[in-house]
């Protein structure tokens, strides 16, 4: 259950205003993983959620989220996942509930699959547990897998997945039950810097703090504006079906999984990206979300997080609906339900973590770009190394704002 906000604190003009030590603006993955390390560390925290807390008009609902350690995507995420899976563990124990869930995880694709091929990089560089596998021994391990002959996999065993609407809620459960303030339905509406502190202007009214955090997800690209960075969010699409056939597909028969397809192919209508998925049910708890969960992980068409359409159509079956027919056939049963997400993507595809460049109060996590959820412990341990000490022991340093500078 997702706590209620505490007292609201209203500044009113002429009035003192509350004074914290960490403003956060945003509530969703990073914001309330944040919320809880900084609160738990004794520090007075005030977080700002502009929807209601748990809010599905995001990056973070959806029934499940992918982890994984062998890290395709750059070799310095997997001393971050190794921590991100080590806070996952406390957080659980300090919970009382279950986050995390290990089911294994197969990535599959041609021989120029980057996905594959970055995957292996990772587990030889970082002496991690994992398994190649040949299309042969594909067909033999995983028979639900049907894919080229020039198809390889590796199969790790670390994998699995996490629950977003219970990781947020555990987040804002544990920051409350150490004093932090929470507000929901309330609108940052602009802020300004002078000497040692940062005010914060809402709809409700007026706050300072010595640091101000800003993780807002898809409307981050209004907070880095001023620093020459676009922040494009992207409406995504998310599917559940009803396998024809549910047995290959239930947990402890089906890890997670992703299928790379690196070009068009039209002869089977099938889009560029990493085809992804879940065990059935994954994450379920109702009827909401139930079925064999799947998606593409691709850049989708950009959208204004404002106004972004989160209704589902007809035609966005066809985002996910060929790689069912080609590659899983048992699963390639009737739709159960579609959701729509945002992506909040930076220039290049990695997260941006870092002081703003003229104001060390004033702390930036954004651009996760579709793959951040799973590093939300992590992460919000580094928000609050960075927000009290100004700097972090973990390797957030190809993740800066430089690097930005550096492409231009």
């Amino acid at each position: 259950m997702i706590p209620r906000h505490g007292h609201r604190a209203r500044a009113l003009r002429g009035a003192t205003i509350d004074h914290f030590d960490t403003i956060i603006v945003g509530l969703g993955a990073m914001g309330s993983a944040a919320a809880a390390h900084l609160a738990r560390r004794g520090r007075r925290v005030l977080g700002i959620e502009q929807f209601e807390l748990g809010h599905s008009r995001g990056s973070s609902h959806g029934r499940s989220r992918m982890i994984r350690m062998c890290y395709f995507e750059h070799p310095d995420y997997v001393p971050l996942l190794r921590r991100a899976y080590d806070l996952w563990r406390e957080t659980e124990r300090a919970a009382c509930h279950t986050l995390l869930h290990i089911t294994g995880g197969i990535y599959i694709g041609p021989p120029d699959s980057s996905a594959v091929n970055g995957a292996s990089r990772a587990a030889i560089d970082h002496h991690l547990d994992h398994e190649l596998l040949d299309r042969a021994a594909l067909a033999r391990r995983f028979p639900q897998f049907h894919v080229p002959d020039d198809h390889r996999a590796l199969y790790e065993p670390l994998a699995g997945y996490l629950i977003p609407e219970d990781v947020i809620a555990a987040h804002l459960r544990l920051a409350q039950s150490a004093g932090a303030t929470l507000h929901d339905n309330e609108r940052v509406e602009s802020y300004e810097t002078g000497g040692a502190r940062v005010r914060v202007k809402t709809s409700h009214g007026e706050y300072e703090a010595d640091r101000l955090i800003f993780a807002c997800g898809a409307w981050a690209t209004r907070v880095v504006r001023d620093l020459g960075v676009q922040i494009t969010p992207t409406r995504q699409i998310l599917g559940w079906v009803t396998p024809r056939n549910p047995a290959p597909f239930t947990p402890g028969t089906c890890p997670v999984w992703a299928i790379d397809c690196p070009r068009e192919d039209p002869a089977l209508n099938l889009r560029a990206g990493l085809y992804y998925g879940f065990p059935l049910d994954a994450g379920a708890t109702g009827p909401e979300g139930r079925g064999f969960k799947l998606a593409r992980h691709a850049i989708g068409p950009p959208t204004d997080p404002d106004t972004n359409d989160f209704s589902a159509h007809p035609a966005d079956e066809a985002d996910f609906r060929p790689a069912l027919r080609a590659f899983l056939p048992d699963a390639d049963g009737p739709l159960a339900q579609m959701r729509i997400c945002m992506y909040e993507n930076s220039p290049d595809g990695h997260f941006i973590i870092d002081l703003h460049p003229r104001n060390a109060n004033i702390i930036i996590a954004c651009g996760f770009s579709g793959h951040g959820f799973k590093f939300a412990s992590v992460v919000g341990e580094v928000l609050a190394d960075l927000a009290i000490d100004g700097t972090t022991r973990h390797p957030i340093g190809f993740l800066g704002l430089s690097r930005m500078a550096s492409e231009t």
